[in-house]
């Protein structure tokens, strides 16, 4: 392969993975299918199934079009493959444009087949059929669904290819080719997982993330799984009609506090372990008299003299959940992503200290 034919096809391999798996900087470039093809698929808020099945139905061609589209690329990248002359091509792209020919005419079939009967054959309306009564159609399910969506008070979170949205009824996930949708009254949703992250890539502040499986007792409607912001958690409480349940016994951060105190709690851990060496047994901690001290401040991060950081000479009085609380009462409330990064001053002598340099006792 030439040098040029790499770079395209690399090129190309890249775009390709940007249109199934859209970056935020695609986004705010409105370089997505949604805004591409907005005046098509109409407004979300006006007809949310409708724009809905009609965008799954896109997105399913635009994906499948990137293998073709591949081929019409190299037959420009490529001018001595003889690519546009099918006859003149090598068996290997024959046999390539043929797959690639074909998966596109399977979608559009597919896509064909979901339109007959003005898209009652879509999966999307089979699965709200399932929940219209005797004498109505999935359209009536539409319908109230389109109504609550147009309310203010819903609850919605998440990113585009994963969004959860709450009505007074309905329970929904929103996905690239899928609409998951069951009722609020039929529904169970279940904490399974949690996962901490340190640093969230777009506020630069300590995140946890939870999964929760939504089930209903209608054997017919599938469970699915919602991931969540723990945040976000009291608030969807407050929307759903029943509790939710914790399977795995997972412990909920609701605040920014909490989640830090757990960050701030995990990278001490990480530090250097200060031996206690003196025959002096460990006083309670006198933030809170529940707990021995069990925290010692030592520069760490770097020399004697550089920096803002000083050495610190007093003997542990402090446990690891009142040096957090402290640590974190002192930051900037305003800038939670500069807090991991600061200096405090230690609640005894005032010498300033960075989190590298609390350290446990032993």
């Amino acid at each position: 392969m030439d040098p040029a034919d790499a770079t395209f096809s690399l090129a190309y391999a890249v775009f390709a993975v940007c249109v199934l798996f859209t970056p935020n900087e695609f986004r705010s470039a409105g370089l997505t299918i949604q805004n591409l093809f907005s005046g098509w698929l109409g407004s979300e808020d006006m007809g949310f199934i409708q724009y809905h099945i009609r965008r799954t139905a896109l997105t399913v061609l635009v994906h499948s079009s990137l293998p073709l589209g591949y081929y019409i690329g190299m037959c420009i990248a490529a001018p001595e493959e003889n690519l546009v002359y099918i006859h003149r091509a090598s068996q290997a792209w024959q046999l390539y444009f043929g797959l690639s020919m074909a998966f596109l005419l399977l979608s559009f079939a597919l896509v064909f087949h979901w339109s007959g009967n003005e898209w009652a054959n879509h999966p999307i309306s089979k699965t709200l059929g399932i929940f219209a009564l005797p004498q109505s159609s999935w359209r009536a399910v539409a319908s109230s669904i389109n109504t609550e969506f147009r309310r203010i008070e819903k609850f919605a979170t998440g990113p585009p290819d994963a969004r959860v949205i709450i009505t007074d009824s309905w329970v929904m996930k929103v996905t690239v080719y899928r609409l998951f949708v069951t009722l609020q009254q039929d529904a169970h949703l279940t904490v399974i997982h949690s996962k901490q992250h340190d640093l969230s890539p777009d506020s630069r502040t300590p995140v946890q993330i939870l999964t929760l499986t939504v089930a209903s007792i209608n054997p017919r409607v599938k469970s699915f799984d919602i991931g969540l912001n723990s945040t976000e958690y009291a608030e969807l409480r407050e929307k759903l009609r029943s509790p939710i349940r914790n399977a795995a016994n997972v412990v909920v951060h609701l605040t920014l506090s909490e989640l830090f105190l757990e960050t701030f709690r995990s990278q001490v851990e990480m530090n250097q372990v200060y031996r206690h060496t003196s025959g002096q047994e460990l006083e309670p901690c006198i933030g809170c008299m529940q707990v021995n001290a069990n925290i010692k401040l030592m520069q760490l991060c770097q020399d004697d003299g550089d920096g803002e950081c000083q050495q610190c000479y007093c003997r542990p009085m402090w446990c690891l959940l009142c040096m957090g609380k402290w640590f974190a009462s002192r930051q900037d409330q305003t800038r939670p992503e500069t807090w991991l990064s600061s200096r405090v001053p230690c609640p005894t002598c005032r010498a300033k200290f960075c989190i590298l340099d609390v350290c446990l006792v032993e």
